[in-house]
């Protein structure tokens, strides 16, 4: 049953909208975290320490937060994995393009397929530079991630890959978000009006608050 699901177009599509809310989960809570460092060196650090420890004692000492990294992983690769077999599949369906396209239909699909790629090389370069710290500039210190986030975006090109991928990921959650509803059978006619004002709001919501943390560190309010 599961293999019949996922061959089909549907399936696909469910596997997409479920991975994607997961991931949308997550971001809103890496938000919230992120958004500590306006409150200083110790609180945001104790964050990240507190990060490593939850569930304790139950739990040893990074286990959740191992946890929540499988998890995700298998979300992006679920994630990216349906995206591209359903664009191959679409593709394959129809070789010739089509006379007249609706424009906002193009430009949602165009948006969606460079802003995962965007998002994917980002994820890459985000994960070298502040948890791993192999293209960290400058010296990366390991439980100093207050410092490691000033370092980084002390730099201009820090600040722009940051910025770019931000403004990528909320263009990919206002159009994400409603296809998601309408892939598990939650949009409708009538609800598509409140989808619309949600997608908007949490794009709006998490590209802000992401890119806050760059622009305090460029103005001297996070130093």
């Amino acid at each position: 049953m599961a293999r019949t699901v996922w061959d089909s177009s549907v399936g696909k599509k469910a596997v997409m909208a479920v991975s994607g809310l997961i991931m949308l989960l997550y971001l809103v809570a890496h938000m919230i975290g992120n958004l500590k460092i306006f409150f200083g060196a110790g609180e945001f650090n104790h964050y990240a320490h507190w990060l490593r420890t939850v569930g304790e004692p139950f739990m040893h000492y990074e286990w959740t937060l191992w946890l929540i990294r499988i998890v995700l992983v298998a979300a992006v690769v679920a994630h990216a994995t349906s995206a591209y077999q359903l664009s191959r599949r679409d593709r394959r369906a129809r070789p010739a393009k089509y006379v007249h396209k609706k424009a906002g239909a193009s430009y949602a699909t165009r948006t969606m397929r460079w802003g995962g790629i965007i998002l994917a090389l980002f994820i890459v370069w985000h994960l070298l530079d502040l948890t791993t710290g192999t293209a960290h500039p400058g010296g990366f210190q390991p439980g100093h991630p207050y410092q490691n986030v000033v370092d980084t975006f002390s730099t201009w090109y820090g600040d722009v890959v940051y910025i770019v991928a931000m403004l990528a990921l909320g263009l990919h959650i206002r159009h994400g978000f409603r296809s998601a509803a309408q892939s598990l059978g939650v949009g409708s006619r009538s609800r598509d009006r409140a989808l619309k004002t949600m997608a908007d709001v949490l794009a709006l919501l998490l590209t802000a608050g992401f890119v806050a943390v760059p622009v305090g560190v460029m103005t001297g309010v996070v130093n």
